[in-house]
């Protein structure tokens, strides 16, 4: 399932933060958004997630305006995890992940047998099944983490949305969850797309990047073809060092400094 963006104005009232933003998002790939602290990734995370409405130009889902898609149909079709979601007091990890059955139920119905299954097999396939009767409060920041990333499988869609997945997160526990979301990809086709901060991850996990700055797309691409010294100073404001991995290829950043103006 393709994501077309096409001339995004974003705002927030008044305040327009992505003024002209076209892309295409790769199908079945892993697509993430990286620069600097309030670029407008997260703008265009929420814009694509119908979190925040467009002021100007569209969306499209496989050729099909979002504008037309009721809000039921699209989290049939499109699976979003926000920045630090809140935990409802003393739910147990099985009633939340549960939470992602909620696009198919009907009025005044309940978990039907295929619902129940597709909770467990959500929470089996992020490893949280043996977890499922703890109260999620309760949990480490990666395994709630992956809790939430259940919740998302268990709506069974074709993408999935992420806002900074691995904040607060330690290093094992931030690769833990990048492993797990490459895994979902490789296996289950899903098209992922998520904001991130960590340079090195974005071109260890990514098969696609977009560099924002200031609301405007300044790159995109794949890791190998897209990272590099020239981006990284204009994108921010750095002089970076990198090296290519010796095994796969992708960039990796061993140093950098800050670019003073002489």
């Amino acid at each position: 399932m393709g994501i077309e963006i096409k001339n995004l104005e974003a705002a927030y009232e008044d305040k327009v933060i992505i003024p002209c933003a076209n892309l295409n998002i790769p199908e079945g790939k892993i697509t993430m958004l990286i620069g600097k602290n309030g670029c407008g990734k997260s703008t265009l995370l929420k814009s694509i997630a119908r979190i925040l409405p467009v002021k100007k130009g569209d969306i499209l889902l496989d050729g099909v305006s979002m504008r037309k898609m009721s809000q039921k149909a699209l989290a049939r079709r499109m699976a979003v995890l926000p920045q630090s979601p809140l935990v409802p007091e003393s739910i147990r990890v099985k009633d939340l992940v549960a939470y992602g059955r909620f696009p198919y139920q009907r009025p005044m119905s309940g978990l039907t047998k295929e619902d129940h299954e597709i909770v467990d097999w959500a929470m089996e396939r992020t490893g949280v099944y043996a977890l499922r009767e703890q109260k999620v409060e309760e949990l480490s920041g990666g395994q709630r983490q992956r809790v939430w990333i259940s919740l998302a499988l268990a709506q069974k869609t074709a993408i999935l949305l992420l806002d900074e997945p691995t904040t607060y997160l330690d290093m094992a526990h931030q690769l833990e969850i990048l492993e797990l979301l490459q895994n979902l990809n490789r296996e289950e086709k899903t098209t992922i797309v998520m904001v991130i901060h960590e340079l090195n991850h974005a071109s260890k996990f990514a098969d696609h990047i977009v560099g924002i700055r200031e609301g405007n797309i300044l790159f995109e691409g794949a890791p190998e073809d897209v990272i590099c010294v020239e981006n990284l100073r204009k994108l921010y404001e750095i002089e970076a060092v990198l090296e290519k991995n010796k095994k796969k290829g992708y960039p990796i950043c061993t140093d950098y400094s800050l670019i003073h103006e002489k």
